[in-house]
């Protein structure tokens, strides 16, 4: 591609690299120039213009972000044009956002024409969202480049795994001290978490804060749910705590205990069986009645849409865990022991 300064005789053809506005006229930047735009310009007396002209292996910018988006964009991601070399990836559904990190940077490494930027992996998108953009930089890049770059983000393109609405189980501990305005916040604050799957809350239990109790209410949720979480009326601090040692005494299994994020260090991933399934049970951590967003939120999204979740998936959260500056900045609503999260 050849750039700079170009006598107005000689530039048909080219696209115009600076934007032209003197006595009412008006062209903006990439504008292509032909016969009627030199006119107008000859009009206000201008002579020469700042151009791009594309040579022989060139894609113009336009042609050649439509062109990469359509290679990046997988199942339940549109791809929305724009000017100026742009074309923006949006979620065709609520779900979670599914990005191969090295792809994007293998795609990036190509040519510093070539630009895509996405939303982290994981995370939650609604329908309509940008989830990424397409960006060429210069009026156009070389076509050996653009086809690299295009070879590479098809092999592992932006998908969204659509939300599913599921039957959700509650059940919530208590003791004597627990308000019952904090289990009716944690129940306000789940229904706002699964409204965007569509998904509900069918059954809701209390039991007190002891392991039998706790068992039983589990084994009546068996056949009514998809997912059960449990909000206990204490923190979880140990694997032979009431929640998992209850999870267990209705013949579940502990999957995970703890998690690399924060909050939410302190929650639990269990399942119970159900005939030929297995129900996943979330134990909640403290933070999980703020609406505010948590290590909850990491293991309910990827439940929703259908995401394997477990020991290996939760271990590898520790990158972008960290969603406040230190633990003691929001506590817990039933204790102050930052343990609690």
């Amino acid at each position: 591609m050849k750039f700079g300064p170009l006598p107005l005789a000689e530039s048909e053809g080219v696209f115009l690299a600076q934007a032209v506005r003197r006595s009412g006229l008006y062209l903006h930047k990439g504008e292509w120039i032909g016969a009627q735009e030199i006119a107008a310009l000859k009009a206000v007396q201008i002579e020469e213009i700042v151009a791009a002209r594309l040579e022989e292996g060139d894609v113009d910018e336009n042609t050649a972000a439509l062109r990469l988006a359509m290679s990046v964009s997988g199942n339940n991601v549109n791809v929305v044009k724009t000017p100026t070399g742009r074309c923006n990836l949006v979620a065709d559904c609520a779900g979670v956002l599914l990005v191969d990190g090295q792809t994007v940077d293998h795609v990036n490494m190509q040519d510093e024409a070539i630009t895509l930027a996405t939303h982290r992996p994981f995370q939650r998108v609604a329908k309509g969202e940008m989830v990424a953009t397409v960006k060429i930089i210069p009026f156009a890049v070389e076509t050996i480049a653009l086809e690299r770059a295009c070879a590479v983000a098809a092999e592992h393109p932006l998908r969204v795994a659509a939300f599913h609405p599921l039957q959700v189980g509650v059940v919530s501990t208590v003791l004597p001290e627990t308000k019952p305005s904090i289990i009716g916040k944690a129940l306000r604050t789940l229904e706002e978490r699964l409204e965007p799957s569509e998904s509900r809350i069918v059954r809701d239990d209390c039991t007190p804060h002891r392991m039998q109790p706790l068992a039983t209410a589990l084994r009546r949720m068996v056949g009514a749910c998809d997912l059960i979480v449990i909000f206990g009326a204490s923190a979880i601090t140990d694997r032979r705590d009431v929640v998992p040692s209850a999870i267990e005494e209705a013949s579940g299994l502990i999957l995970h205990f703890g998690m690399p994020v924060e909050p939410g260090n302190l929650l639990l991933l269990g399942t119970l069986p159900a005939g030929e399934w297995m129900i996943p049970v979330i134990g909640a951590p403290g933070c999980a009645r703020s609406p505010k967003k948590n290590g909850f939120d990491f293991v309910l999204d990827r439940i929703l849409a259908g995401l394997p979740i477990g020991s290996e998936e939760i271990r590898k959260m520790g990158v972008g865990g960290l969603l406040i500056e230190t633990a003691a900045q929001e506590e817990n609503p039933l204790e102050s022991n930052t343990r609690s999260r």
